[in-house]
């Protein structure tokens, strides 16, 4: 079992928790919402809760409940730019369907 993170994502949550001026890493999660039945959830957060799995890429600790890991797990985190937007792509071999706004997805 493993989530990863690009360098670009690593180097993006880096950054962004020197800002903060604190924070242990990124809690990536699932939510059940949309038209295709899961969304993701990304947060910075400060403290592990005790049932948190641990992936630790680049620097930066990834957390995440055992309940989302099985929907999530071999995901690849990513932070790209296209043209002006910019923004976290979740890479997600499980990922079977995806819906059309790209707000849900489902597995």
């Amino acid at each position: 079992m493993a989530i990863t993170l690009t360098e670009a994502a690593a180097r993006h949550v880096s950054r962004y928790l020197a800002r903060r001026g604190k924070g242990l890493g990124v809690r990536l999660g699932i939510k059940t919402t949309g038209c295709s039945g899961l969304a993701y959830k990304l947060e910075y957060v400060d403290d592990s809760r005790p049932e948190d799995v641990v992936f630790e890429n680049h620097g930066v600790k990834v957390l995440i409940d055992p309940k989302s890991l099985a929907y999530i797990d071999g995901t690849e985190l990513d932070f790209v730019r296209e043209g002006l937007n910019e923004g976290f792509k979740f890479n997600n071999p499980k990922e079977r369907d995806r819906c059309g706004c790209g707000e849900s997805f489902r597995v």
